[in-house]
């Protein structure tokens, strides 16, 4: 009895012996294979088995053992590896690995990114479109112009209204497509796409909103277009104080005398170029300089460009002021405000004095 007990005793320890070895090479071979962050591109090709990719994967360095990979398979029962192309590490364990395969490819190599910046016209957006897509400025355009097209964005969103169909403004989009950066599949993408995409972002962005923009006295058009003006003439948080100034020059039937207005009349996109006193008085529904009184308590006929959150804010919810006058100033990086034209005539010199360097 006693010679059968240390047999088994035996047995037991031969058996614990050769499980905790098999356990420790098990654990081993399903390990990173170095701890090098270096990244490999892999294709899983459409069909492959198992036991193709396992292959694939340790002739790539990623795994240990084929084996192993197709043991670890077997134990937790996956059998939906997916074909696709995808970015691997040697320093990914197979559990990773595995469940990077199983979720599926999140990686386009076809895929494109375009970045709308804040303050850019429509003619930007064609440019940038046209570069980044198989599609030129003119189909933009001419999208732009599709009647049928636009009735439907005008069904589709509740803050497009028949206001972008003025046959005075420019870009019947202007001032609704959101800014920031877009990845899109392909250079393939459509127009209608990358339009959509940013009419989405800019409904997310005036979703908050809504309530306010239906209590207010300004279409949401109208709003956009003070947005659009902010955007270009603020330098920081003077927005919504810009706004006030406008809204208060409307209020006393004086035309806002936006530079940038201008500028967008006559289509100069340079902001730095220089406008000549004729050029100020170009007859259009956008130009806000003129002195003939045409343009006195008026907006301009649309926005002027896209718009950032901050600014649509600072339309929204301008501040309380008696402003009438403002100048920015970018080497000071600042904004002086005034209720008299006096005191921003002075302000004006004294500026031009220290731009001046006296």
């Amino acid at each position: 009895m006693k010679k059968l007990s240390t047999i088994m005793l035996c047995v037991l320890i031969l058996v614990a012996t050769a499980i905790i070895c098999a356990c420790t090479v098990y654990n081993y071979n399903i390990s990173a294979v170095s701890s090098s962050e270096e990244t490999k591109e892999v294709t899983i090709a459409s069909g492959s088995s198992s036991s193709q990719i396992a292959e694939q994967l340790e002739q790539e360095g990623l795994i240990r053992s084929k084996t192993f990979f197709l043991i670890y398979l077997k134990i937790f029962q996956v059998n939906d590896l997916k074909a696709g192309v995808y970015t691997l590490s040697p320093s990914m364990n197979v559990e990773t690995i595995v469940d990077t395969l199983t979720a599926g490819n999140n990686y386009n190599p076809n895929e494109i990114q375009i970045q709308f910046r804040e303050g850019i016209t429509m003619r930007e957006v064609a440019r940038l479109i046209a570069s980044n897509t198989n599609h030129t400025e003119d189909e933009v355009f001419a999208l732009l112009e599709d009647e049928t097209y636009l009735d439907s964005l005008i069904e589709e969103y509740w803050f497009l209204t028949d206001a972008i169909k003025n046959p005075e403004i420019y870009y019947s989009l202007e001032g609704y497509l959101f800014p920031d950066t877009y990845n899109f599949a392909s250079k393939d993408v459509s127009i209608e796409t990358i339009f959509a995409t940013m009419l989405d972002e800019m409904e997310q962005v005036l979703e908050p909103y809504r309530s306010d923009i239906e209590a207010s006295r300004f279409s949401v058009h109208e709003l956009l277009t003070f947005a659009s003006m902010a955007e270009k003439e603020g330098i920081g948080n003077d927005r919504a104080d810009i706004v006030s100034v406008f809204i208060n020059r409307i209020d006393s039937n004086m035309s806002l005398g936006s530079d940038v207005t201008t500028r967008y009349a006559l289509r100069i996109d340079d902001a730095t170029q220089a406008l000549t006193a004729a050029q100020y008085q170009t007859q259009s529904p956008y130009n806000t300089r003129l002195i003939d009184g045409s343009m006195n308590g008026k907006l301009p006929v649309g926005p002027i460009c896209t718009v950032s959150k901050s600014s649509i804010e600072a339309a929204i919810h301008p501040t309380e002021t008696d402003y009438l006058y403002f100048i920015a100033n970018i080497q000071l990086a600042q904004t002086f405000f005034f209720d008299n034209s006096q005191d921003f005539e002075a302000k004006k010199l004294e500026l031009q004095d220290i731009n001046q360097g006296r």
